[in-house]
């Protein structure tokens, strides 16, 4: 596996909300946390799946594979379109979202999703491109069909959740989210280096495949924190 080595920069969340320095020092520290199964090793050493973002979105556009820029075009055919949202203002199509299935890569969601309404967030806005947290979403007609949040920390965009309403998958609304998502963080967070999406070993071999789709590869990594 490629080496990654990747700056959070957390010592530049300072006149930033203390929530920012928060969510970085907690992202380092699963990072480094000793894996679950091989102790040996850092949860996030082996395996991380990243790509490398240049300054140009056409860059990544033409690195994915063909697959992915074809689902792409089909969602925005379908009249679909991406934008940074307010987590707040959709709490009813993300529970709707959310509840369209009961199974998500092969494992049963959480009882619980199905009879609990929505938290709202409460989280801060950030003061700084460096350090973010924020959500964004596919939408059509004034409604939410898929959503996603991002941890942005220095030199890193790493996708924590995304989630697509189980009826609409096949208009391509989960890649048009990674597409878009990759093309506002090249316009909004220069500084990032890497788009990352979880970790290769221990991933269903579809999703495996769905990864490297989009240019997520294994790389072994190491974290700065940056303090």
């Amino acid at each position: 596996m490629p080496p990654l080595e990747v700056n959070l920069r957390c010592a530049e969340t300072a006149g930033n909300d203390p929530f920012f320095e928060r969510i970085v020092r907690k992202f380092y520290r699963d990072a480094m946390r000793r894996h679950r199964k091989f102790p040996l090793v850092r949860n996030y050493q082996y395996g991380v799946t990243a790509c490398h973002l240049t300054h140009d979105f056409n860059d990544y556009f033409k690195s994915i594979e063909s697959a992915a820029r074809r689902n792409y075009k089909k969602s925005l055919r379908l009249g679909y379109s991406f934008d940074r949202i307010d987590y707040n203002n959709h709490l009813d199509d993300i529970t709707t979202i959310l509840r369209s299935t009961r199974v998500r890569q092969g494992r049963p969601m959480p009882a619980a999703l199905f009879t609990r309404e929505t938290v709202a967030s409460n989280d801060p806005p950030s003061t700084s491109a460096l350090h973010d947290y924020p959500y964004f979403g596919i939408l059509r007609d004034g409604h939410l069909y898929a959503f996603a949040s991002c941890l942005i920390a220095g030199e890193l965009c790493s996708i924590e959740t995304i989630y697509g309403h189980a009826d609409h998958q096949a208009d391509g609304i989960v890649p048009m989210m990674i597409i878009d998502m990759a093309e506002w963080v090249i316009k909004h967070h220069p500084d990032v280096k890497y788009y990352s999406y979880g970790t290769y070993f221990g991933a269903t071999e579809t999703m495996q495949r769905f990864k490297r789709k989009f240019g997520f590869m294994p790389h072994r990594a190491r974290w700065i924190l940056g303090d």
